[in-house]
């Protein structure tokens, strides 16, 4: 839907500093000279051809987009090294309370017995080219939805133009605010399937309590497979297929990495907000992070004591509750960074001062004057609706039912359109991952805890003050006597009494009806969400009159603060391909607290309690206690490292991305950042930003010496 686009419209305003050596997520087409430079200084051995050529050459074309996070090819047969969390999705949807893979692990030794990994796809970068100037051509002189709609319909056309007659996938993304577009293209692996994975004592060591901490004893690994058709086109799941077979894998590091090792990234970083405003800012601390720590709060109790009353529900709700127990972690520690280092004031005197420098020469202050108080006006209108629209997206995408009724419901109007005139979202391209996602609802569905987040939100709408309330649901509730409490308990009963939306087979039937034979159904949840459209066309319309305006803007002043501070400019993160590097370092938190950059086994085995999430496997501890460590010991200590702190800048979409070292091998995968750079999607601080990541000796170790997975083994290219 066109609200979620919303996002890509967000990243606004100031640049806090000109950049360190070692902040920056980079991309890989423009990579300035002296920063290259800086990375041979600190060991890097490689040419920028072999990292990444525009001809299809380089180590960047090892690295896989997994939606949502990353991967990389590890050996000739499309082999893929990722997170355990971001993997875990894919684990939850095949497991059972039979075959718990998420608590046990899973190990396929061969082919025929990996399992699909139901969701996922594996998108492989081809080329990177700059659309900008058709772009700004079609929204010069725009302003609201009209500007909004002109560049939604042009990307269109260049994503028709460049996906036809070939077996590609594009997306079209903006730089530094709308500044700037870019097309990515990519070939798509639709078939993925799940290779290896440790149980949940190993890849999520620690759990909740240790989530963005240091030091980290997490093996936070697992091993994904893609597979093309016979001729090597793109294709559904099938048992005809084959493994897709990179042009580039990493090899894997026997030698790990040691104090002071140079490494980069190489992923595809979700969003940043580093050029954002104090208007911006203001809204994150002071409304959208308190107001999502509650919220998430509240929805992980309610599943909490669904799992008390039914342990089986904790398979079907894991991925929402790892979903949410991470937001929520993710937020506080943004609140808890954002006031520690005054970064609301620190913004608003960086405002001033460029005010002061735009105010001094009168060609700036016609050409960037009017940024600032463009953006505040802007932020001021928008927030007037924020607590119903946030109260909507959220029923929209925590209840299940009132998701499924949306999509088929929008999807009969959608499909009497011309494609070109459809909805990004309801495109032709887009429909098989529609009745995909249609069809995978039954893998994590409980309806008592679907019942209880509806109820959450309709009660929340209740107490909002009249203008923001959503009047459907007080209408919808006119039928019904008591208290608020009662009424909304009475429709939800009617709602999920005279649904079929529940089963696998009405839902897809549905899903091919037109808007009349819809309604005729006479299914409640589609007829409840029929009297809800008009308010989420609402949303979304104030979503595009927002986002179309604050692009128009947004270029502006991110144009005048780098003319103001000049420098190595990057954009905020945006979901395409980025490089970032630095080098194995501890850090120093606080007064008379040093970190040291690599934990090991040890550690791990001194954390343990025997109770989750500090359960560690007995066989994990009798290899410790033997010293049985194989080839896998690091040459400082007797013992295996387990994870590794370095100064390389990521963010969310990071999550299993290669960590590199000079010679171009993987020497583990990144997962986390400490608990004091959480706030780094906002301001990046050397001295204390660290990623976290797993060494790729423990993912050895763990393989050979605990799991045994011996072929899995064979098929790696260690070095």
């Amino acid at each position: 839907m066109k609200y979620r686009a919303l996002i890509a419209f967000l990243a606004i305003s100031l640049l806090s500093t000109a950049a360190p050596a070692e902040e920056g997520m980079w991309q890989l087409d423009k990579f300035d000279a002296e920063l290259f430079a800086r990375m041979q200084e600190l060991g890097l051995e490689l040419s920028q051809e072999e990292i990444y050529s525009p001809g299809g050459e380089g180590i960047a074309y090892a690295i896989v987009n997994l939606g949502g996070g990353t991967g990389s090819f590890v050996s000739p047969y499309g082999l893929i090294l990722t997170n355990h969390h971001v993997a875990f999705g894919a684990l939850q949807r095949a497991s059972s309370e039979e075959n718990n893979y998420i608590e046990d692990g899973f190990y396929a030794d061969r082919s025929e017995r990996e399992i699909q990994a139901h969701g996922y796809e594996a998108r492989v970068l081809i080329s990177i080219e700059d659309v900008s100037d058709r772009v700004l051509k079609k929204a010069k002189g725009k302003k609201g939805v009209k500007r909004y709609e002109a560049i939604e319909d042009v990307i269109k056309e260049i994503t028709a133009e460049a996906e036809e007659g070939r077996d590609v996938r594009v997306s079209v993304a903006s730089f530094f605010g709308g500044m700037q577009y870019k097309m990515s293209t990519y070939f798509t692996c639709k078939d993925v399937r799940i290779v290896y994975a440790p149980p949940r004592s190993i890849g999520n060591y620690g759990g909740d309590i240790d989530n963005w901490m240091w030091p980290r004893h997490t093996g936070d690994f697992s091993f994904l497979r893609a597979y093309v058709a016979l001729d090597g086109s793109s294709a559904e799941y099938s048992e005809d297929n084959v493994p897709y077979e990179p042009a580039v894998h990493l090899p894997m590091s026997l030698e790990g990495v040691g104090k002071d090792d140079f490494t980069m990234i190489i992923g595809f970083p979700g969003q940043t907000m580093r050029y954002r405003s104090s208007y911006s800012t203001d809204w994150s601390l002071n409304w959208r992070f308190p107001g999502r720590v509650k919220m998430f709060g509240d929805l992980l109790d309610i599943m909490n004591k669904a799992v008390e009353k039914d342990p089986g529900v904790r398979i079907k709700t894991a991925r929402f509750d790892a979903m949410l127990n991470n937001s929520m972690k993710n937020y506080e520690g943004q609140l808890e960074g954002f006031r520690k280092a005054g970064l609301l004031e620190q913004k608003i005197a960086e405002e001033k001062e460029f005010t002061e420098w735009v105010n001094a020469d009168k060609k700036r202050r016609k050409k960037y004057g009017n940024a600032l108080p463009a953006i505040e006006k802007l932020y001021e209108e928008y927030s007037v609706h924020r607590d119903k629209q946030v109260i909507m997206r959220f029923a929209g995408f925590m209840n299940q039912m009132l998701g499924a009724s949306g999509t088929i419901y929008r999807w009969t109007e959608e499909k009497a359109k011309k494609d070109m005139d459809r909805e990004p979202a309801f495109m032709d391209r887009s429909i098989p991952r529609v009745k995909q996602r249609l069809e995978m609802i039954d893998m994590g569905y409980d309806e008592g805890v679907d019942r209880q987040f509806l109820r959450y939100f309709m009660l929340a709408s209740l107490d909002l003050p009249e203008i923001q309330r959503v009047r459907a649901f007080n209408e919808m509730l006119t039928g019904y006597s008591g208290t608020d409490e009662e009424k909304v308990d009475a429709l939800i009963d009617d709602l999920y009494t005279g649904t079929k939306l529940d089963d696998v087979d009405e839902r897809m039937r549905m899903f091919d009806l037109t808007r009349e034979e819809l309604m005729k159904e006479g299914d409640t949840f589609i007829d409840f969400y029929a009297k809800v459209y008009p308010e989420f066309k609402e949303m979304e319309d104030r979503d595009e009159e927002f986002g179309g305006n604050i692009s128009a803007v947004r270029p502006l002043l991110i144009g005048g603060m780098k003319e103001w501070k000049g420098g190595a400019f990057y954009p905020d993160a945006n979901g395409t391909i980025r490089l970032t590097y630095g080098t194995v370092t501890g850090y120093s938190p606080r007064d008379a607290v040093n970190y040291s950059c690599i934990t090991r086994l040890g550690g791990a085995i001194e954390k343990n309690t025997g109770e989750e999430p500090f359960d560690c496997p007995e066989k994990l501890i009798k290899l410790w206690e033997k010293k049985d460590f194989g080839k896998y010991e690091h040459g400082c200590f007797v013992d295996v490292p387990i994870a590794f702190l370095s100064t390389t800048d990521i963010t969310g979409g990071n999550s299993g991305s290669p960590i590199i070292n000079g010679k171009g091998e993987c020497v583990g995968a990144a997962f986390d950042g400490n608990w004091e750079s959480i706030s780094a999607d906002y301001m990046f601080n050397d001295k204390l930003n660290r990623c976290i990541s797993v060494e790729s000796r423990y993912i050895l170790f763990v393989l050979d010496k605990f799991s045994g997975a011996y072929e899995l083994l064979g098929e790696l290219t260690i070095q």
